[in-house]
């Protein structure tokens, strides 16, 4: 994903007329969003997937949306001011805070030409992007009548020391483990609430504070630990009106990192499979709200707690014993 550089000139260009912006609307109809879309493509040679009438169906946030996409996907930056920086139309600013808080546009030219722009037009930065809300969310909503659990389960993983980790490496763990997590449960918080019995599962460990698993990657240990924490703080604020809880994986789980980063084919041996984690996880998402939160459950526990004594059906190597599989991180 390429960042976008605000340079001095794109920033002065960015700079409304005070003037002319007080007698327009400060934001632009839908009708003028759809002709910037329309134009975008057509100026960059940029595929328009959508239809007119599809278009017009969209929320203004909706069409702010498409329009990042477009001047992500091939505008230059003097483009990307050409595209809306008019007086009284600040939607290639909307454009650019929804670039910011999908790309994590983190560099101090951006922030300062947001900061400089947004408030002529009556937006603060911080708090900016809350009012584009995420359109999974919404769609969820409007396709089954609500959300009733959600599970965190993206994750990502580079098990470096200090000086080998990359500040890419160590933001896009953050971004998608402890920022992802609460992100994806505050926008759907006000759904689960309205539910019957709303649980929020993050596929998160125990917090064990034994230093040997903060020596070897302290780095995706935080990151990690942030959905841990997001469990105890939430679990208290919710309490009685939604579950929050853990769950880990007693043994190494045959996924697509364990298989790429974690050993290859002889750690897979050593592993169970997925299914383990989805029948613990059911177990868990039926309880009642009011018997099950806060708690950082262990997969087999919680199966033996629901009469499951037989294992071996999720062994990857049905030959392979029970204690002859590896250990999870952070279970000591």
């Amino acid at each position: 994903m390429s960042d976008l550089n605000l340079n001095d000139e794109l920033l002065e260009s960015l700079e409304p007329d005070v003037e002319q912006a007080e007698q327009q609307p400060k934001r632009n109809s839908k009708d003028d969003l759809i002709g910037k879309i329309i134009a975008c493509c057509a100026d960059n040679e940029i595929d328009l997937e959508y239809s007119n009438s599809k278009l017009r169906r969209m929320t203004r946030e909706q069409l702010c949306r498409v329009l990042a996409d477009k001047i992500e996907r091939g505008v230059k930056c003097q483009m990307a001011a050409q595209v809306g920086a008019k007086p009284g139309a600040p939607d290639s600013v909307i454009a650019l805070g929804a670039l910011k808080m999908m790309h994590n546009i983190a560099a101090g030219t951006a922030e300062k030409g947001l900061n400089m722009v947004l408030p002529q037009y009556g937006y603060q930065l911080e708090g900016f992007t809350e009012s584009l809300k995420d359109p999974a969310v919404d769609q969820a909503v409007d396709t089954f009548g609500g959300i009733d659990i959600l599970v965190n389960n993206a994750s990502a993983i580079s098990l470096t020391g200090t000086e080998a980790t990359t500040m890419k490496s160590y933001d896009l763990m953050h971004q998608i483990n402890s920022r992802g997590t609460f992100m994806a449960s505050k926008l759907c918080l006000p759904h689960l609430k309205k539910a019957a019995n709303p649980h929020i599962l993050n596929l998160a460990p125990p917090l064990n504070m034994a230093p040997h698993w903060f020596g070897r990657h302290v780095a995706y240990t935080m990151a990690k630990y942030g959905m841990s924490l997001c469990v105890l703080g939430m679990a208290d604020e919710y309490a009685g009106k939604v579950a929050v809880n853990a769950l880990w994986p007693k043994t190494v789980i045959n996924t697509a990192a364990v298989q790429n980063q974690l050993g290859g084919a002889p750690t897979v041996k050593a592993a169970r499979q997925p299914s383990i984690m989805a029948d613990a996880a059911w177990a868990i998402l039926t309880r009642p709200v009011a018997d099950a939160s806060g708690h950082f459950f262990i997969d087999e526990d919680v199966l033996r707690s629901a009469g499951v004594n037989d294992f071996s059906g999720y062994r990857v190597d049905p030959d392979l014993d029970d204690d002859k599989l590896l250990p999870d991180f952070f279970l000591d």
